[in-house]
């Protein structure tokens, strides 16, 4: 059990509000599944043009042309690429975003969360508590993701959303910019994360921590001690 006084919380997504399983195994094949018909259906998009543009300079290809068949097929293959190695970048993940909106508001897609984290984030926000989201997948993937889960649209519930625009969330400057975005002091802030690297950064930062223990989770890793949580019942503010 964790004790917490401060007025703000701030979760990582993946292994902690919702399982590792769901994120690879339906939201990365959906993306990996649907990449080379999006990018033709959308070549013209400015927005998905830029995102090709980001993962193409990522994977030190020369500037490609979605618009030729050639041009989708490199960028498919890097962005497949990068999926597999699990590359945090920005590009990847706002096309991923892309993909995801067309499957989330058709129905296709339906967000897992643990059966803690609806209630916990209405309690958190009767109470007054500034619950944000920060996660790799970016600010519109986390918005659809949690407008369209298994209990319903969760949005209300939260006040913001970082992504990695912010920073790399293996850096104490991110947690502190984010910080000074809520408009609180670092100490003020919960960051439940189940990566040790990220919650080192978040406490070298100034924030108070928590581990998610959640089923399938990895080897958290990390050189600090945090206390851990299975649910978020076990969170008392």
């Amino acid at each position: 059990m964790i004790v917490f006084d401060g007025r703000g919380i701030l979760l990582d997504v993946e292994g902690t509000t919702s399982s590792i399983a769901f994120v690879y195994d339906v939201l990365f094949a959906h993306a990996k599944a649907q990449l080379g018909d999006f990018l033709a259906a959308h070549a013209d998009d400015p927005l998905v043009r830029a995102a090709a543009a980001g993962i193409a300079a990522t994977s030190g290809l020369p500037a490609v042309d979605i618009g030729t068949a050639a041009g989708r097929g490199q960028v498919t293959l890097a962005a497949l690429d990068l999926m597999n190695r699990d590359v945090k970048d920005t590009g990847l993940k706002a096309l991923q975003g892309m993909i995801w909106r067309s499957g989330f508001e058709s129905g296709t897609l339906v967000a897992h969360v643990f059966d803690d984290v609806p209630p916990a984030l209405a309690q958190w926000a009767d109470a007054g508590l500034d619950v944000r989201i920060y996660s790799s997948g970016s600010i519109e993937a986390q918005k659809l993701f949690f407008g369209h889960t298994a209990a319903g649209d969760l949005t209300p519930h939260l006040r913001g959303h970082y992504d990695t625009t912010t920073g790399p969330k293996r850096e104490a400057a991110s947690y502190a910019a984010i910080a000074a975005d809520m408009g609180l002091e670092p100490r003020q802030i919960l960051f439940v994360s189940d990566v040790g690297a990220e919650l080192d950064a978040a406490r070298q930062a100034g924030m108070a921590t928590a581990l998610a223990v959640r089923p399938g989770n990895r080897d958290p890793g990390g050189l600090f001690a945090h206390d851990g949580v299975a649910s978020f019942a076990e969170i008392v503010t």
